[in-house]
């Protein structure tokens, strides 16, 4: 007699995920674009549907004291919803890299090898809080011909479960498999470790949140992993630094979203620079909403300031609040930016070309700015439509991961009876 097994969720629905690659492989980008324009269009449609599921994870942050930055991660109302679409619309504009030819040889014996891009397989994401990255994931996931497997957290429960049905309410109008997207609704412990362990189904894992979350998945995980990063993201303004230029790029770094990753967290002022326009900076920044934190020199200038730790300059605040240090030049800077920050997106302001390339030069970040503010660091700003994540590893991917980064390659040999000798 044969004795059934009963297979967990994961277990069940990397199965699914795992045969929906096989059928994606062989899909056209004509019929992965058909899918992605008939999901834009029922988010759309399924909006009102949506943002009611949202308001009870938004009620449930809301009793459990969680802070407006979080809050504001979650939500969803009919701009963001229509925001979507539109980057889906985007996606469906831009080059399908699945199958473009990446090198050709001819050898001396006839035989012809060819370099292709392929899909990676079954793709899975693990993340927090934003019910966004459900869109991103799959929809990038479908142009690319990758399978994926959605593991969101407990705060966007709701809201993940309403995106992923809808997704599967278009892809059922379509040639593509239902199943090559699937979401982990149980949000507990156990199926975040049994992600992280589904080598038989995963074939890589991207996690995206903060950064305990992306530690734990680094550490624990044996599924190879994308890494993203927090953002610790600096700006330093050099002595040289235009005010007029200053003034606007910190004030939007920090304070245009300050829950999202791109946004700065540490800012670096050149000595003679911060005597001159120092106060004048601080009061803006104060002004702002922001509340400042600093080293001695920086408390003593302004009094709402407080005293800074070595724990603050390595932290990723996700709020309306900035550490402020001085330092004596751009070499101090890069020292302090290598030591403390996560590798993501840093910025220079300065009129000063040999200073600048300096900077951008020795500091080890995704992304690096000279007179611009660090909150660019998007796969929409940067062309790719959506993105999966933000890399701060230096293999496969690094910086905004769009469609090439979910990519793999492939070698296709052709011959004519050839035989090694």
């Amino acid at each position: 007699m044969t004795q059934l097994t009963t297979q967990s969720e994961v277990q069940r629905k990397g199965r699914l995920a795992k045969t929906a690659s096989y059928l994606l492989n062989i899909k056209t980008t004509a019929e992965k674009n058909d899918a992605l324009t008939k999901i834009a269009h029922q988010l759309v449609l399924d909006q009102d549907y949506i943002i009611e599921e949202n308001a009870k994870d938004l009620a449930n942050g809301q009793e459990k004291g969680m802070p407006a930055s979080t809050l504001d991660r979650i939500m969803l109302n009919k701009e963001r919803i229509e925001a979507m679409a539109d980057a889906i619309n985007l996606l469906v504009k831009l080059t399908d890299p699945v199958g473009e030819l990446i090198e050709r040889i001819e050898k001396e014996n006839g035989l012809i090898i060819e370099k292709k891009l392929v899909p990676i397989g079954v793709i899975g994401m693990i993340y927090e809080a934003r019910p966004n990255v459900t869109i991103d994931a799959a929809t990038l996931s479908l142009k690319t011909g990758n399978a994926v497997i959605l593991r969101g957290s407990s705060s966007a429960k709701f809201s993940n479960i309403a995106l992923v049905a809808s997704i599967h309410r278009a892809l059922e109008k379509t040639a593509l498999p239902v199943d090559a997207v699937q979401l982990i609704e149980d949000t507990n412990r156990e199926t975040a470790k049994e992600l992280f362990h589904l080598n038989e189904y995963l074939d890589v894992l991207i996690p995206r949140g903060g950064k305990a979350l992306i530690d734990l998945v680094v550490r624990e995980a044996s599924v190879p992993v994308l890494e993203t990063g927090a953002g610790n993201c600096h700006i330093y303004i050099d002595a040289a630094a235009d005010y007029t230029k200053a003034e606007p790029i910190v004030i939007n770094a920090k304070t245009h979203r300050p829950s999202v990753c791109n946004a700065a967290e540490s800012l670096l002022i050149q000595r003679d620079w911060f005597t001159e326009h120092g106060e004048k900076l601080l009061h803006a920044i104060h002004n702002a909403g922001v509340s400042v934190i600093g080293d001695a020199t920086v408390c003593q200038t302004v009094h709402f300031a407080e005293l800074a730790t070595d724990e603050d300059y390595a932290t990723e605040f996700l709020d309306l609040k900035i550490s402020v240090k001085v330092v004596e030049n751009v070499y101090e800077a890069v020292e302090h930016i290598n030591r403390y920050g996560t590798k993501h997106s840093e910025a220079v302001i300065t009129e000063d070309q040999l200073v600048a390339d300096c900077f951008l030069n020795n500091v080890d970040a995704a992304a690096v700015y000279h007179n611009a503010s660090t909150r660019f660091t998007d796969g929409f700003e940067f062309g790719y439509g959506a993105e999966i994540g933000i890399s701060t590893q230096k293999l496969h991917a690094r910086g905004p991961m769009g469609l090439p980064a979910l990519t793999s390659t492939k070698y296709y040999i052709y011959g004519n009876g050839q035989i090694r000798k």
